[in-house]
């Protein structure tokens, strides 16, 4: 069963009712065909992606459109214009994944398709699209869950055994989970308040690097990490009671640092005489300003990191040594994070596991893997597809971070970018 719910994240979705049932049936692997392939389709957000995977992990064929250059010159996703340029392009997308696989839809085994969590106008292009493709070819449809597709992904590449722990990190979304099997995770904790993509994007507004000539065409986040590179002092926000730090729990929270940066900024610019100037002024501190940002968002994302790790060994939710930590979203793609949590995770015998980074921003390869474990396993297909519905925001699992705030677990933190400046003195 999942529970419908009105989306939350944009004003134009039109009200639905409380419950609907989605039936799902199992189905035999040796009705199908000798060598299965599945089809995925992406839509949950600005990412138009399709793809073709076989039951070995090998990508046989991939589309993609990407609406992020006009999204950073609006400032910002606006749905009905994401809407339109998903209708406009998914088709073609679709068929050039076909092309370059050098097949048909009849050689599909299964179609599957993100219909959760997202933006419901962004969703329902993929939904409505997938629905008629599988109504005409006669194929088996699985829905599936974007941000488990982001978990799972991994899997295509290398061997990465359940259960293991998970942290995915994205422009909506920021959530430690134990992934215990495929359709079964356990969520530590969630964000609370904005995500990390989100809180990117917004300092990057702040800042006006949308006007910088260096980040001309980059995103929010990678604009942050660019300017972060130069920075030389990182520590122009350390107030200990920022929320998402006193907490002994695995949620995040980056609304604080947020307000506090952008005040920050703010006395800056008043005090360089450049406050709402026309075309706008960029602080004479602009670098250690988004080093300073980068590390601090960097300082919480680990700590609940840690705290997951003892929380998972204390009630040994995950036992094996040198255990995995699959880390993916578009925000994984970011180097410095990806460093952090590098020390982090040696220091507690975990081992860091990342797709590459054109495989943690959205696309259709991460949605036709998800569907192809779900395939070989013969679970979670639609027992009729034209009744299945979007749902703009889903959990991932059982969320258990009442358990976790309840173990009321300290952790000492480590200050890995200490580690970080003795690896670049050595090199």
């Amino acid at each position: 069963m999942y529970a419908t719910m009105i989306c939350k994240l944009c004003p134009f979705c039109t009200p639905r009712p409380s419950v609907v049932f989605h039936h799902f049936r199992r189905i035999s692997l040796t009705s199908r065909k000798l060598r299965p392939l599945v089809l995925g389709i992406e839509t949950s957000c600005d990412e138009t992606g399709a793809a073709v995977v076989d039951n070995k992990g090998n990508v046989l064929g991939e589309g993609l459109y990407s609406q992020k250059n006009i999204h950073v010159r609006n400032g910002g996703i606006i749905p009905p214009l994401a809407q339109h340029l998903h209708r406009q392009h998914i088709d073609g997308v679709v068929q050039e994944a076909l092309r370059t696989a050098g097949i048909t839809i009849q050689d599909v085994s299964a179609v599957a398709t993100t219909i959760m969590p997202g933006l419901a106008l962004c969703l329902t292009v993929g939904l409505e699209y997938s629905k008629e493709l599988v109504r005409k070819a006669g194929l088996p449809f699985i829905p599936i869950h974007h941000m488990e597709a982001h978990a799972l992904t991994v899997r295509m590449i290398q061997q990465v055994h359940f259960p293991f722990l998970v942290l995915l990190v994205s422009g909506g979304h920021c959530i430690l989970a134990v992934a215990r099997g495929v359709g079964d995770f356990l969520v530590l904790g969630n964000t609370v308040d904005d995500a990390p993509g989100e809180a990117f994007d917004k300092t990057a507004r702040r800042l006006h690097l949308h006007h910088h000539p260096e980040c001309s065409g980059l995103s929010g986040g990678q604009a942050i990490e660019k300017m972060a590179a130069k920075g030389t002092d990182r520590t122009l926000f350390h107030q200990k009671d920022v929320g998402g730090f006193k907490e002994r729990d695995c949620n995040f929270s980056f609304a604080g640092i947020k307000q506090i940066l952008s005040q920050f900024i703010t006395r800056q610019e008043v005090n360089e005489g450049i406050y709402d100037q026309q075309p706008p002024a960029f602080v004479s501190n602009l670098h250690d300003i988004a080093a300073s940002f980068q590390q601090r968002l960097t300082q919480q994302i680990t700590l609940k990191l840690i705290r997951a790790f003892e929380y998972c060994r204390q009630t040994e939710l995950i036992t094996q040594p040198q255990s995995a930590l699959v880390v993916s979203g578009g925000v994984a793609s970011n180097a410095y994070i990806r460093n952090a949590l590098d020390i982090v995770c040696a220091r507690h015998n975990y081992k860091l596991v990342c797709p590459p980074p054109h495989l943690c921003t959205d696309n259709g390869i991460m949605i036709a893997w998800a569907g192809m474990e779900r395939f070989k396993l013969g679970l979670g297909f639609a027992e009729d597809p034209q009744s299945v519905r979007f749902e703009p925001r889903f959990p991932l699992g059982e969320d258990i971070s009442e358990k976790v705030r309840d173990a009321n677990i300290k952790v000492e933190r480590i200050q890995f970018w200490k580690s970080e400046q003795t690896k670049k003195d050595r090199s």
